[in-house]
């Protein structure tokens, strides 16, 4: 080794050893001042709990932070013990993380449950140790779900006929109970968990303040974009009463989709901690088990999707940001129709037009494979010189097919492989993309990479009419912009014309495109056409 890399290894090390002894420090006073409050009667017993909390917090903190220094001190990525070693402290490093969550419950398995849809930013053993979450959050207790709900409503006895103990679903924030009313109507009861309220404030410094430390140990994990979001977000998560007028509102802009159902509000049931809604029969869109026997069609169920998605983003500008399995289920009724019923309504994006049109046009260049589009519109959403990548994330796929079409290329485990590896040669300028869009493009983000979970759970890849209905959202959407501007009819009869002209060729591409793909006429195609496949190769994103 030079004498100046000797010199630098000292240097990181003299520096880390200060950061360590600091975090030490603070994690031994934590502990110490819990225990001093702890036998002092006069504290009130939330507060006590919110500053063990934070001790908890510090604890971990310094444990991950050791751990990643201690084992791979002397370590060179060249070396061939580098990547396994430092797979093995991510992997314990994942387990602390998810053992803190369900320890803190509440925003701290809020805060896993993003981490765990981070599958573009994180390494696998974090995604995959956090993202069980998502099904197997903490549960309170029936005692402190009734007192609660008798705070709120009254005695459970009085209201229900009957009230199951077992939640039929359980979230960072609240659980659901299934109920019937004395005149035996079917209810599902959100209720929120108790304390979850009085603890946040004090979840979120810790949470802030173990982003901050991420940040200050590890400089290329910037995570700081992710504590200013759940800040945002975490008061109009926790009052259902706002959660109840979002799922009337989405109804309603959504009432022509017959496949889709929002479950009725009963609000002389509803407070901002208890919502009580009409029951739905069905099973997670995950299942394949339930979707199996129930002949579910898992490529309608899909399309479905698109189609809700598409027209919450591009045209209404008003988008359920929480699409995780656990608030998408799927059920077939007695004449054979498919629903798809979307719950947890806490959480929505209301995109500025300005944004929702760029976003429009940008994902207009990139069905179209139109580099200038997609560079001037990534541009505009924030992205910068770092055009290339920020495609590649919202895609979801590799600069080599963006750059040929996304509906032209069927996506293979060779591009999923390209894709992984560029997430790790690439971090820290994703992490800069994240750190500098706007907001609204986080949760975009995140709706995306949920639902595309949702799709590889179901073993269903995109194919070219995946993009067909989300192209008739950006044309409306689009030609609603321009009409708005017009000022005279010969404007209006423009635009119209225009918009109903790219909506037919739209249609034309439809169905030739349902006409090819039958059987026949791809056997057809095979004997008279040899088309050579697309070869995916590694391509640098960033010159």
């Amino acid at each position: 080794m030079s004498s100046s890399k000797i010199l630098t290894a000292i240097r990181d090390i003299t520096r880390s050893k200060h950061r360590i002894a600091w975090l030490v420090g603070g994690t031994i006073s934590s502990i110490a001042g819990a225990t001093y409050i702890l036998e002092d009667k006069n504290v009130d017993k939330t507060s006590l709990l919110g500053f063990v909390r934070l001790g908890r917090t510090f604890v971990t903190v310094t444990s991950i932070v050791v751990d990643y220094k201690l084992s791979l001190f002397g370590k060179e990525p060249s070396m061939s013990d580098y990547q396994p070693t430092k797979n093995n402290v991510h992997l314990r490093s994942a387990k602390k993380l998810h053992s803190l969550c369900c320890k803190n419950g509440g925003v701290f398995i809020k805060l896993g449950q993003h981490l765990g849809a981070l599958d573009y930013l994180l390494p696998e053993e974090y995604v995959n140790t956090l993202k069980v979450l998502h099904d197997d959050a903490p549960q309170s207790s029936l005692d402190d779900i009734k007192k609660l709900v008798a705070e709120d409503l009254g005695k459970t006895d009085n209201i229900f006929k009957e009230f199951s103990p077992v939640p039929i679903g359980t979230a960072s924030l609240a659980q659901v109970h299934r109920a019937t009313l004395m005149d035996g109507t079917e209810l599902a009861v959100k209720v929120q968990h108790p304390k979850v309220k009085a603890y946040s404030e004090v979840d979120m410094k810790s949470i802030s303040f173990l982003l901050n430390s991420v940040a200050w140990f590890f400089p290329e994990f910037e995570f700081l974009w992710l504590s200013g979001e759940m800040n945002k977000n975490l008061p109009l998560e926790l009052d259902f009463v706002k959660e109840g007028k979002n799922a009337e509102k989405v109804e309603k802009l959504l009432s022509h989709f017959k496949f889709l159902k929002i479950p009725k509000v009963y609000w002389e049931l509803t407070t901002e901690r208890v919502l009580t809604m009409e029951y739905c029969e069905g099973g997670r869109v995950n299942d394949l088990e339930y979707v199996n026997k129930n002949n579910i069609d898992v490529n309608k169920v899909t399309r479905d999707l698109g189609k809700l998605y598409s027209e919450m983003i591009f045209v209404h500008g008003f988008v359920h940001c929480d699409p995780h399995p656990g608030n998408v289920l799927v059920w077939k009724d007695s004449n054979g129709q498919q629903e798809i019923i979307l719950l947890d309504h806490g959480l929505y994006l209301t995109l500025p037009n300005e944004f929702r049109l760029n976003y429009a046009n940008l994902w207009q260049s990139l069905i179209a494979a139109n580099l200038e589009g997609i560079k001037l519109y990534s541009q505009r959403l924030g992205a910068g010189e770092l055009y290339p990548l920020f495609a590649c994330m919202l895609t979801a796929r590799s600069w080599a097919v963006v750059t040929h079409g996304i509906d032209q290329v069927e996506r293979s485990s060779k591009e999923d492989d390209i894709i992984k590896a560029s997430i790790i040669e690439y971090f820290p300028q994703v992490s800069k993309i994240l750190n500098e869009v706007p907001r609204e493009m986080l949760l975009l983000f995140k709706t995306n990479d949920l639902l595309r979970g949702i799709e590889y759970a179901l073993k269903i890849r995109k194919d070219a009419s995946s993009f067909i209905n989300m192209s008739r959202c950006c044309v409306r959407a689009l030609a609603m912009h321009e009409v708005e501007q017009c000022d005279g009819w010969g404007c209006f009869v423009r635009v119209l014309v225009n918009a109903n002209y790219n909506l037919f060729k739209i249609r034309v591409y439809e169905l030739v495109t349902r006409f090819m793909s039958l059987p026949l006429m791809q056997y057809i195609s095979s004997i008279l056409w040899t088309k050579e496949p697309f070869e995916v190769q590694p391509t640098k994103v960033l010159l």
